[in-house]
């Protein structure tokens, strides 16, 4: 069975301030809902200030199949129309592949049903550059080593340079998004994050 990765979910919603009380119970109904579910990881959610009107929901589940019997499931819609009059779902982002490398472990609020939600801020994946240049340190050697054991295959350079690169790439993707590039993130952590 392939290994997939976990994907995560950002939900902002915009939330009816004179309704709060109702939200509260309603945004814990939907976490409640989502860990009944196979694959689910974990979920949270944090109002951006006592005065805001946005608040925002995570979610986190084991990979798009287990996300989307979620996503698809009669629970989730009735629990979505049950919050209409009050919550208006204003953007949603998905983190998977390439940023879902660079997500911070255990980087999901979560709400308690006693306390209700932690006021933890969710760090956001970082700069565009930063991960350029983490990718690229695992890139560069991967693709130097490669070049250098293929060398030793005769006649291997006498391949069309498509094939070469598509031998190439089919070797070094799977290397690289299973291996390779979250244990670079891993050892580049205190720096992505800073």
């Amino acid at each position: 069975m392939a290994h997939a990765d976990p994907i995560t979910v950002a939900i902002e919603r915009q939330i009816d301030p004179t309704r709060t009380i109702e939200a509260t119970s309603w945004m814990q109904a939907g976490v409640d809902l989502a860990a009944g579910f196979d694959g689910f990881l974990g979920s949270g959610w944090v109002r951006a200030g006592v005065e805001s009107e946005l608040w925002y929901m995570l979610y986190r589940f084991t990979d798009i199949s287990t996300l989307e019997a979620w996503e698809e499931s009669p629970q989730r819609n009735w629990w979505l129309d049950s919050g209409r009059a009050f919550a208006k779902e204003v953007r949603t982002e998905r983190r998977t592949g390439i940023e879902g490398w660079f997500d911070a472990p255990l980087g999901l609020a979560l709400a308690d049903p006693a306390t209700g939600p932690i006021q933890q801020i969710i760090p956001p994946a970082p700069p565009r550059w930063k991960q350029a240049i983490s990718i690229w340190l695992g890139f560069f050697p991967m693709n130097l080593l490669f070049s250098w054991l293929f060398g030793f295959i005769p006649g291997f350079e006498t391949f069309p340079l498509p094939l070469r690169v598509l031998i190439s790439t089919l070797v070094l993707t799977p290397i690289m998004a299973y291996w390779v590039l979250p244990w670079v993130t891993r050892m580049l952590r205190p720096w992505l994050q800073r």
